[in-house]
């Protein structure tokens, strides 16, 4: 099968991740690198042997169909257009976009143009997942009727180098973790119905502890713990929590509680990990993961499966659908707590297909 050219934007901290990843996927030809600081460009096309080139160099060559969208979250949409007005197909790293309504002008514009948005996380693609999901889809827990997704911490400002967005205007526990929780929910059970929610945050600054800012303060424009309810249109109502203000906890990342059995689903910010199924009166039993990628980080698979979407004319996974159902979930938490209501959800995509258990190349 031709290969398929992609070009990457961005190269911070996560970029290693991607193209240590782009080697056991050889659908990808990664073609060159851009950053708007040309030294970072340089230094990680050093260290993978690639190419670095300017953003219009990268954006205007043929050779290129997808574009990696790698930026800082408040410029995803931006860039993404950038790429679609290229002609060029776009997977971003998530979140789709920090607001809604600009996440539907970028999808609007793709849809105009015949190409295709995907968005991570992609980690709901791999073996430990794609086996949960696959005991849902055989009838293993019964109907889903409940759950639990937990993602809570003292913050990002104990170990990350540069840790004030995460406390700015489109930061916050919800839009950082949130993504991996929804996105897994949803490929488990389905999309989401409506939502119930609560926000508060704790302190009005932050100490940075992790150098080389060590002893600065961040100043918190966002909430950091965001809690509540989702109710699924299948019928399953789970209990979510987020949280940039939690010293310790013993919640597991995610449970789901069905007529038949309980899941404990493994950590969705990971591809592999524990499965395990309890039923009534009974101990919990650990499950064979069979799925591929259920070992090491993969994080480029959903855009490997977005160009073997093209080559094989079907729907890609981590679809940019998928990616704005999630963003329209992570918005209503805000939105429910100032108003005091539920709020219902508007949009309601397809569950993405099961991955087959031998993966892909």
């Amino acid at each position: 099968m031709d290969r398929v050219g992609v070009g990457i934007i961005g190269c911070g901290n996560i970029s290693e991740a991607y193209l240590k990843a782009a080697r056991d996927f050889p659908i990808l030809d990664i073609r060159g690198l851009a950053d708007l600081k040309p030294e970072a460009a340089e230094a990680r096309a050093s260290q993978f042997g690639l190419r670095a080139r300017a953003i219009d160099d990268l954006l205007a060559d043929p050779a290129i169909d997808i574009i990696i969208n790698l930026t800082i979250p408040a410029v995803h949409v931006a860039v993404g257009l950038q790429a679609i007005a290229a002609g060029k197909h776009v997977h971003s790293e998530k979140p789709l976009g920090l607001r809604l309504a600009e996440a539907r002008r970028l999808l609007d514009a793709a849809a105009a143009r015949g190409l295709r948005v995907g968005c991570a996380p992609d980690t709901f693609l791999g073996g430990g997942h794609q086996a949960c999901r696959r005991l849902v889809d055989d009838g293993a827990i019964g109907r889903p009727v409940a759950g639990s997704a937990f993602f809570m911490c003292p913050g990002h400002e104990r170990w990350h180098p540069a840790p004030a967005f995460y406390y700015a205007e489109g930061g916050g526990p919800m839009l950082d973790m949130g993504p991996y929780y929804i996105t897994a929910l949803v490929n488990l059970i389905g999309p989401v119905a409506r939502v119930s929610g609560s926000t508060a945050r704790a302190r009005p600054e932050r100490l940075i502890t992790s150098e080389p800012l060590k002893g600065q303060t961040i100043q918190v424009a966002v909430a950091t713990h965001v809690a509540g309810t989702l109710e699924f249109a299948c019928g399953a109502v789970v209990s979510i929590a987020m949280s940039f203000d939690v010293p310790r906890h013993r919640h597991a990342p995610i449970e789901l509680y069905g007529t038949e059995a309980s899941l404990m689903v493994p950590d969705p910010n990971r591809f592999g990990g524990t499965v395990e199924i309890a039923r009534a009166g009974q101990d919990w039993e650990t499950q064979p993961v069979e799925h591929g990628y259920a070992e090491g980080n993969h994080r480029i698979i959903g855009a490997a499966d977005m160009a073997l979407a093209i080559r094989e004319n079907r729907p890609h996974r981590a679809s940019g659908d998928l990616a704005l159902h999630v963003l329209e979930v992570m918005e209503a938490f805000q939105v429910s707590s100032d108003a005091g209501r539920h709020v219902t959800i508007a949009s309601r995509p397809d569950r993405p297909a099961a991955m087959p258990v031998a993966g892909f190349a």
